[in-house]
């Protein structure tokens, strides 16, 4: 194990997208998408969350938070957990060091805009259960058995598709031929405003995905 950088140390502090194993995939003029994969034994050195952070927990392991002047503290998380941190009203700088015995990884976004109240996401109809609703995002759960079929909802705010559980989905949306898609665990997607659509497991595994819209 590398040794800790202690606060005492007088670290480097860097904004969160230039810090150890963070890798920004994805950026437009709502928010930068980010994934972060520690391997065991490696450490995201001291870096500074200054905006609204939205996240999925893609692998776990034991990974100690260190706020920069505290303590480490390890935090239990499952697969599939969905966190969001408002960094706006109380920033952070901290390290985080993977203590575990395999790689830790989230997948998630930086919100650019302090202000929401720009979209309003609609309810939508099982088997999407909301598993996070505040003040800058909506967050849905979505898991299809094969064979399920998920019915028509609308993409009332533009956001993002998170793939924890890959799998063969059919993607129908009005007015546009049928998309079939061979979704992989840790796929991203940026999802626009507007579209009508289905979702409907052909495949053989079940698939379970995040999908949140920005407020």
């Amino acid at each position: 194990m590398p040794g800790r950088v202690r606060a005492a140390d007088n670290p480097e502090i860097v904004p969160v997208e230039f810090a150890s194993f963070h890798d920004q995939t994805f950026k437009n003029d709502y928010l930068q998408f980010m994934n972060v994969t520690i391997p065991s034994g490696q450490i995201a050195a001291y870096h500074s969350h200054t905006k609204d952070f939205a996240q999925v927990y893609m692998a776990v392991s034991d990974a100690e938070g260190t706020p920069l002047g505290g303590k480490p503290v390890i935090t239990p998380r499952k697969v599939g957990e969905v966190l969001f941190t408002n960094y706006t009203k109380k920033p952070i700088v901290h390290q985080v060091a993977n203590v575990g015995a395999s790689d830790f990884r989230i997948m998630g976004f930086e919100l650019f805009d302090s202000e929401p109240g720009r979209f309003s996401p609609q309810a939508r109809p099982e088997p999407y259960i909301s598993v996070m609703d505040n003040h800058r995002v909506q967050a849905w759960r979505l898991i299809l058995q094969p064979g399920q079929v998920a019915p028509a909802m609308t993409q009332a705010a533009p956001g993002v598709r998170i793939v924890v559980q890959g799998g063969m989905l059919v993607e129908g949306v009005q007015g546009k031929p049928d998309h079939k898609l061979n979704l992989k665990y840790g796929d991203f997607a940026w999802q626009n405003t507007g579209p009508v659509r289905t979702m409907r497991n052909v495949g053989t595994s079940t698939v379970e995905l995040v999908e949140f819209e920005l407020k």
